[in-house]
């Protein structure tokens, strides 16, 4: 038995279905020119009817531009890239504009190649995490021609524009009410940071505070791989059973925190009286925690939002003025895990 190969519809088939010109149906579907209501709605419901979607490639040869922003990130394994996906998709659904997302896998040499790939479409923007890229990546996004939002950081220099937090200041501040609350015997749990710029970045501001006053971590222990509550139990077991005079737990990123104090929970830990933890990312699983872990708001949402405004605005109007430079600021939230004094 074979399957016979149907043909791709035409505006000729519109054009047939509806009794009018293909370049009254062309107007229509691109909605320009002068075209009464009755027709339009005709033209329209026997594209409906017949599932024609109109080659948007043949218009974008001539424009060299589709209406796709490429999104470019590290990772849809864990809770915090979806957030900042749904901030994009709230603003972008509003207009023409279509986000398509890559993953990099937090690898350099891939997200050269993802991003290679997705230029070579010609889409009308780029927003893309981070503000560390390879050297070809970086002269890619500088010769596109084209918005390009770097996300999440503002430590450094952008492209173009930059939405998202200094995660320096963020772990500064953490490690400051870390402080005020009393705490001295610090271990730190984290992702091998060489790849995570971010994190590198938090632990660096929050050693720096440490620091200046007089205080060192005790004990730390970085991993590689996904972010999961497991790995919290069992880097946390690991480190208690090396360093049991620990009063403070500081995770850098909430999942493998919410894994630490489950541990400790089963354990019998008094927290926050005996130690007290605290992670990073405010995500929403936390909510449903037996108790409400200490941590800091990401800002993720808003820096999507964010990031898809100034896309659109700069499409909507090249020689508009637009903030380039959106710096948001985390709060923290104690939680009952990181005693407030």
């Amino acid at each position: 038995m074979t399957t016979e190969t149907k043909r791709p519809l035409t505006l000729r088939d519109v054009s047939e279905a509806s009794g009018v010109s293909e370049m009254t149906v062309s107007r229509v579907l691109r909605n320009r020119g002068d075209v009464s209501e009755a027709t339009r709605t005709r033209v329209l419901a026997a594209a409906k009817e017949l599932g024609y979607v109109p080659n948007k490639i043949a218009g974008a040869l001539a424009s060299n531009r589709v209406n796709l922003v490429a999104v470019i990130i590290p990772s849809l394994s864990n809770m915090v890239f979806p957030e900042v996906l749904t901030g994009i998709n709230q603003v972008l659904e509003g207009t023409e504009l279509q986000p398509v997302v890559g993953v990099t896998d937090y690898q350099p040499e891939k997200e050269e190649k993802v991003l290679y790939e997705m230029l070579s479409w010609r889409p009308s923007g780029v927003i893309i995490a981070g503000l560390e890229h390879t050297d070809a990546a970086r002269a890619m996004l500088e010769s596109a021609g084209i918005p390009v939002v770097e996300i999440m950081d503002t430590d450094g220099k952008p492209v173009d524009a930059m939405v998202g937090i200094s995660h320096r200041r963020a772990g500064r501040e953490m490690a400051q009410a870390i402080l005020k609350a009393g705490y001295q015997h610090i271990g730190f749990m984290g992702t091998k940071m060489p790849l995570d710029h971010r994190a590198r970045k938090r632990f660096e501001g929050f050693t720096e505070v440490l620091g200046k006053n007089g205080v060192e971590i005790v004990d730390r222990e970085f991993y590689s791989g996904g972010s999961a509550l497991a790995k919290g139990r069992e880097m946390t077991k690991a480190m208690l059973d090396r360093s049991p005079d620990l009063d403070f737990l500081y995770y850098s990123n909430d999942m493998i925190g919410a894994g630490g104090l489950l541990y400790l929970l089963d354990q019998g830990i008094a927290v926050p009286g005996q130690i007290g933890l605290a992670g990073f990312n405010n995500v929403e699983l936390l909510q449903g925690l037996p108790r409400r872990l200490a941590t800091m708001d990401a800002c993720r949402l808003e820096i999507g939002r964010k990031a898809a405004e100034i896309i659109a605005a700069r499409l909507e109007d090249p020689n508009a003025e637009v903030e380039t430079r959106v710096i948001l600021t985390p709060k923290i939230s104690y939680g009952d895990t990181l005693k407030r004094r």
